[in-house]
Formats: structure tokens, C-alpha cells, sequence
């Protein structure tokens, strides 16, 4: 087999170079940023060692760890606590997608300096807690009135952030009197004047298209954002419009490259047939979600297609570090990560090959899986560990320095 680099580098050979170099930078840190870098490699190995039952298939994020999930407005505006991130979205295996959440607890708290023993304590809840909302059969969401603890005060701080707040940590005002983005060369970066163009003429159009937004918007200004880890590298864009109907209120689009879901090769499970990769995004986002964003739709620019969506700021997710010597407020958001899991599966249960109810409320009342999935994702976070190692020693060694 490839060694660990080899097997990185090849991943991510199609990326844009100056931000794939940033992945791997950032990848460097510590063995929870590597994990969250290599959903790849977690799955190729997985699969190689089946080790793991592979039913009920349910539709999965694909990528489900400690920091994919956040809060979010949806078309409604108001604010709600979910899975996020569905770039690896995929019908697979519903058990694949716990083992990937539970070996990110142990990787991810061994990273925060939390014993090993929380860590045990705090996985062994997210499955108790997962599976007995499936043997339940009912799908539940969090949203300010429905959240308790950290959760419930985590989203009461996003709703009362004002746009204007937000927009203005981002923008300057420019030579026109209008706003425009502010380049701080750590999330935003600037584009070349013609494809800044380009961008800002295609999004006018496709928000022209669409019912809900037509004649709604202004589109004023675009730049590349960097955010995450493991999509680093794929194209990524922020756009800034104006409400043409009140030139004080002002939005901000995120537009992201969806390449294949790295899943796909190690699945025997057919799949429905998308248009395109974007789609097959946005419609498991859609299935999973009890309410999407706001403004999310596709698009295809340049031949590639995209997602779109209102921008979710980075900071709108649970920050763990600050929470690590409170072991009270780790198990309440855990507690919700495993029903919010739990529920996006049962609420996309018999959509186009996925288990039907029935069989994930079979699946959560049996417990003859759940021993061997424990074992398994924590020697696997030992094996993360190891990888990292390798990767890092490459990484101080040049291997992925840019080739002059």
C-alpha cells in the first residue's frame, strides 16, 4: 500500500495549490485537525478491514465529527443547532457514519487534553442516546425553545447578533460609497478582477432565475473564503448583496465547489443518479435537515458545480476547547449531536433505497453491534494517531511544499 503521504497527496491532487498548502499546514496541528483533513483515508480503511457491519443503509453526512455541527438561520430565520455539513453525503451504511462521530470523540478530546476516560464516558453516551432514538422512531430538532444548557444559551447568542454586526466585521466602505469585502488574507481572500466579474455577473443571473430571490438582491462584491479543513483546496466563494428594496440591509452567499464524496469508492449500495455532485449535496442536506438555510439552492460555473447558501460564520459552532474542564456542558452538547444524528436519519428513512423506519427502530433496539463499533473506533483513533505522526514528519521533511 501508499504510505500515508503518498495516499494524502494523492487525495487532494486536484485542488487549488495555495489552498490545498493551507490544508496541509493546518493539518499539521495536532491529530484531531489531520482526522477532520483524511475523512478519505478513514473510509478507505474501514473499508479495507470489514470490520463493521454494513447496514442499515441510511442516508449519511458522510463526514459526521465533534465539528460539523452548528447553528444556522433557515428560510424562516430563525435559528437552529444541526448537522452542517453534508460535502460527503451519500446513501452508506448508518453505522459507518457513528463510527466516524465516535472515533472524532476520542481523537478530538486526546487533542484537548481530556482523559481517556471522559472520552470513553462522553462516546458511550452519543450511542446510548443514538440508538435509543432510533429504537424510537421519532425524529426531534433543537431550536432555542427545545435546547437545554450550553446548546439552548449557544443559540440564543446567535439570534440576537444583529446581519449588520456580521457584515460589518467583514466589509469596508469603498470608493462608491457601497460596501465591499474586507481582504484579511486569513478567510478572505482576493480574486482575479475578470473572474470577480465573472462570479458577480453568474450569481446576479441565477438569483434572477429563482422566484423567491428575483429582484431581491444586489450583488456588490466576491472574494475566495477559506474555511473548515477537509474541503479546503475545492473553490470557494463569498459574495456580498444589498436588499434592493432597503440598501442598509445587506447578505453574504456562500458558493462551494462540490467535488465527488470521498465515500463513493468503498460503497457497493446503489446510488440515485444526480445531474450533478451539487445536487446530490443539497438533497441529502435536505433530507437530513429538519430546515435548511436560507438561500441555499445549486448552480454550475465554469463546469463545476456548486452549492449555494447563506454564509454560516465559523465561529457558530461549539468551541470544545472552551468547554473542556466542564464535563457537564460536553455530555449536554454530545447528548444532542447523538439524537440530532439519529433523527436526520429517520427523518430520510425510505428515500430511494434508504432503510425504512422499521428497520433503523430494529437496528437501535439491538445491541450486538454496539460493543464492536466502541472497539473499533477506539483503536482507531490509536491508528490516527499513528498516521499523523507519519504525516507530520513528512510535512517538516517538505514533501508537500510546493514544487518550484
Amino acid at each position: 500500500m501508499s504510505s500515508i503521504a503518498e495516499r494524502i497527496k494523492q487525495f487532494n491532487s486536484n485542488r487549488l495549490p495555495t489552498y490545498a498548502a493551507l490544508k496541509y499546514q493546518l493539518m499539521a496541528e495536532n491529530p484531531f485537525r489531520f482526522f477532520r483533513g483524511t475523512c478519505h483515508l478513514f473510509y478507505e480503511d474501514l473499508h479495507r478491514s470489514n470490520a463493521l457491519p454494513a447496514y442499515p443503509i441510511s442516508w449519511v453526512c458522510g463526514d459526521l465529527h465533534l465539528e460539523n455541527f452548528g447553528t444556522y438561520k433557515g428560510d424562516n430565520r430563525l435559528v437552529y443547532f444541526d448537522l452542517n455539513d453534508f460535502d460527503e453525503g451519500i446513501l452508506a451504511p448508518a453505522i459507518w457514519e457513528v463510527a466516524r462521530m465516535m472515533t472524532s470523540i476520542f481523537t478530538g478530546f486526546e487533542s484537548l487534553g481530556i482523559k481517556k476516560k471522559e472520552a470513553a464516558q462522553t462516546a458511550a453516551l452519543f450511542l446510548r442516546v443514538y440508538s435509543s432514538t432510533l429504537a424510537n422512531g421519532k425524529a426531534k430538532y433543537l431550536e432555542s425553545q427545545t435546547a437545554n444548557g450550553i446548546v439552548r444559551l449557544f443559540l440564543e447568542k446567535v439570534m440576537e447578533r444583529k446581519q449588520k454586526e456580521l457584515i460589518r466585521q467583514r466589509t469596508v466602505e469603498g470608493k462608491n460609497g457601497n460596501l465591499q469585502f474586507r481582504i484579511d488574507r486569513v478567510r478572505l481572500f482576493p480574486l482575479d478582477k475578470a473572474l470577480r466579474k465573472q462570479l458577480m455577473a453568474h450569481l446576479s443571473q441565477h438569483l434572477q432565475l429563482r422566484p423567491l430571490t428575483k429582484g431581491r438582491f444586489q450583488v456588490l462584491d466576491a472574494c475566495f473564503r477559506v474555511a473548515g479543513t477537509g474541503s479546503l483546496g475545492v473553490k470557494r466563494y463569498v459574495f456580498l448583496v444589498r436588499n434592493t428594496k432597503d440598501f442598509k440591509k445587506h447578505w453574504l452567499i456562500d458558493m462551494k465547489q462540490a467535488p465527488p464524496s470521498s465515500l463513493q469508492p468503498y460503497l457497493t449500495n446503489p446510488q440515485p443518479a444526480w445531474a450533478t455532485e451539487a445536487e446530490r449535496v443539497a438533497a441529502v442536506q435536505h433530507r437530513m435537515q429538519n430546515v435548511c438555510p436560507a438561500l441555499m439552492g445549486v448552480t454550475e460555473f465554469d463546469g463545476d458545480s456548486y452549492v449555494l447558501k447563506e454564509m454560516q460564520p465559523t465561529a457558530d459552532k461549539i468551541d470544545f476547547l472552551l468547554i473542556r474542564d466542564r464535563y457537564k456542558d460536553i455530555a449536554c452538547v454530545v447528548e444532542d449531536m447523538a439524537f440530532l444524528t439519529a433523527s436526520a436519519m429517520l427523518r430520510s428513512a425510505g428515500r430511494q433505497g434508504a432503510a425504512l423506519p422499521d428497520e433503523l427502530i430494529a437496528f437501535g433496539a439491538d445491541q450486538h453491534w454496539q460493543k464492536g463499533l466502541t472497539d473499533y473506533a477506539m483503536s482507531y483513533a490509536e491508528q490516527v494517531k499513528k498516521d499523523y505522526l507519519a504525516y507530520f514528519k513528512e510535512y517538516k521533511a517538505g514533501y508537500f511544499s510546493p514544487v518550484p
